[in-house]
């Protein structure tokens, strides 16, 4: 006999572990398939640091960063685990370049949260690691920190089983297929059936949508971080250094020290496309030289490169999140992220369960249908 659950969770990334954690925690029954082991590196969710800010262009986002905080608080309060580390952070934006820091100004303003505006000289002066070039703007938000990955998702996990989730690991999920009585999920160990399915599959996305003729438009790439070595770590312990955004033609981001004496930095968005099944895992040279030459010239202490890792970017058209139900599908609620959703994780989570549970929620995610978009 067909097993039957109130809501199915497909993807166990931290979207996914998230919103199985909300949905266990309210007392429903819910069963959570991963087609990999637990905390596997083959997507978006492992390895360490995160970036948690509040300082967006769009007030969309930092009003969902406003609820996300709210979420990693009770996270931390119900699991007993610091997640969160408090650093400040810096939005740098060249002037002339494709990004304003007057957009960051404004979305901050109107939500209310406090930020400093900052000339290069000012950086310089409170953070002498820095060489900033002149006609750089640059935004500074008290509340930026630093969430820890894996520890993130295992802890969901965890949690979610504490409360009465089933987790399935190991298990791939071939084909989903709505009817009358809501989704049959279909897995090579068999089939289960749901009221309700949340597909927070990323990439893999589309593997499942394509059979119902519902994809969504995306764009997949693998990514790299890379740990640099300072030859004075000190310099850049988070109560000495903040996490940065630099936002330019090529947009980086980087961290301080956490957890070792390295500091972790990034080009986000490389275009170094590839479907998942071609993932190579290896780094890009040229990616990493282009890396480093940045890191060498804006934060001349970083040191040498000393570990590169891979991950994986699915982005939609324009990078907008896709939460809600498929159109002509009511009962499968789509998920992704566009490659910056972590740091809304247990916000994107609960959000999830209210839509899969009560069909809406009270945060304002208008902007993020996965109907169809009309063209402008």
């Amino acid at each position: 006999m067909t097993q039957s659950f109130d809501v199915a969770v497909v993807g166990l990334g931290a979207l996914g572990s998230a919103a199985a954690y909300q949905l266990a925690r309210r007392g429903v029954t819910v069963v959570a398939f991963e087609q990999f082991e637990l905390g596997h590196v083959r997507g978006a969710s492992h390895d360490t640091s995160r970036i948690l800010r509040t300082s967006y262009g769009e007030t969309r986002y930092v009003r969902l960063a406003q609820s996300a905080y709210r979420d990693w608080a009770d996270l931390e309060r119900v699991s007993g685990e610091r997640l969160v580390t408090t650093t400040g952070g810096l939005i740098f934006a060249p002037t002339g370049g494709p990004y304003s820091a007057g957009a960051f100004a404004s979305s901050l303003t109107e939500t209310g949260l406090p930020y400093d505006e900052l000339t290069p000289a000012d950086v310089h002066s409170r953070w002498p690691q820095f060489r900033v070039p002149d006609g750089v703007e640059t935004i500074w938000t008290s509340d930026t920190a630093i969430v820890h990955a894996a520890r993130t998702v295992a802890v969901l996990q965890l949690r979610a089983r504490v409360a009465g989730a089933e987790l399935r690991p190991d298990t791939p999920v071939t084909a989903v297929r709505p009817g009358a009585g809501g989704v049959l999920v279909e897995t090579a160990a068999g089939a289960v059936r749901a009221r309700k399915v949340i597909l927070a599959t990323d990439a893999w996305t589309n593997e499942l949508l394509a059979p119902l003729g519902a994809e969504i438009p995306l764009v997949t790439m693998q990514e790299q971080v890379t740990y640099f070595k300072p030859a004075d770590p000190a310099a850049y312990d988070p109560a000495r250094f903040p996490v940065w955004v630099w936002l330019d033609t090529n947009c980086y981001y980087g961290f301080p020290t956490y957890g070792e004496p390295t500091i972790k930095a990034a080009r986000d968005v490389s275009n170094n496309y590839m479907a998942p099944a071609e993932r190579t895992f290896e780094p890009s040279a040229e990616l990493l030289g282009e890396l480093t030459g940045f890191m060498h010239a804006t934060i001349p202490g970083s040191g040498p490169a000393l570990r590169t890792v891979t991950c994986q970017y699915a982005l939609t058209a324009d990078r907008e999140f896709v939460l809600g139900p498929l159109a002509g599908y009511p009962d499968l609620i789509v998920a992704l992220g566009a490659g910056h959703a972590f740091k809304f994780t247990p916000a994107i989570g609960r959000i999830l369960a209210d839509l899969a549970l009560d069909g809406a929620t009270s945060d304002d995610i208008s902007a993020f249908s996965a109907e169809p978009k009309t063209p402008a």
